[in-house]
């Protein structure tokens, strides 16, 4: 009988191995859903620059006991843009939104909210990354909902829409509210 040499089936099975891992993943509920690493862990510390005229976000607004959401955006991001109105009329319904302008020009950051309101209770700048790499922001707009204790509860990468409100953004801030 022929022996068979070792490396010939070494491919078939990290072919094997690969699409395993391309099915699982594909098997998802929402395909659509980036999950957070920070989500159940303390929100990182919030280091900013001011923005002029408007308040600074701080690391202590995440731990004032009410649930807040942190929205990272940039003026030169469309879907930030087209994200604003729904960010403004949750703001509208009471709820908490802190930004953080993300890898911006200040007075482009300015104007852009001088045009389309400033839905933020606090606002900071991040120009060169540094808090969006630790929070694990990889495109924007990223938003991310913190309970009362400053946990992170949920992450939402991409514009937020009235469905993704309904339906992962709400249910996630009564959780963290301890509504259910």
């Amino acid at each position: 009988m022929a022996k068979i040499n070792p490396l010939l089936i070494l491919p078939p099975v990290l072919l094997a191995g690969f699409v395993a891992f391309v099915a699982v993943g594909n098997l998802r509920e929402d395909r659509d859903v980036l999950p957070s690493a920070r989500a159940g862990h303390p929100a990182p510390v919030v280091a900013l620059e001011e923005m002029p005229g408007r308040p600074l976000f701080t690391d202590g607004m995440l731990r004032t006991g009410d649930v807040t959401l942190v929205n990272f955006f940039a003026s030169w991001c469309p879907p930030c843009r087209a994200e604003h109105p729904l960010l403004e009329d949750l703001a509208q319904d009471g709820v908490t939104i802190l930004g953080v302008n993300y890898r911006d020009q200040p007075h482009l950051a300015e104007a852009f909210l001088d045009d389309l309101g400033d839905p933020y209770t606090a606002i900071g700048a991040d120009p060169r990354a540094r808090m969006g790499l630790d929070w694990g922001v990889v495109g924007l707009p990223e938003t991310f909902v913190v309970d009362g204790a400053g946990n992170v509860v949920m992450r939402h990468a991409g514009p937020l829409t009235d469905e993704v409100i309904e339906t992962r953004l709400r249910p996630a801030m009564q959780r963290a509210a301890g509504i259910n």
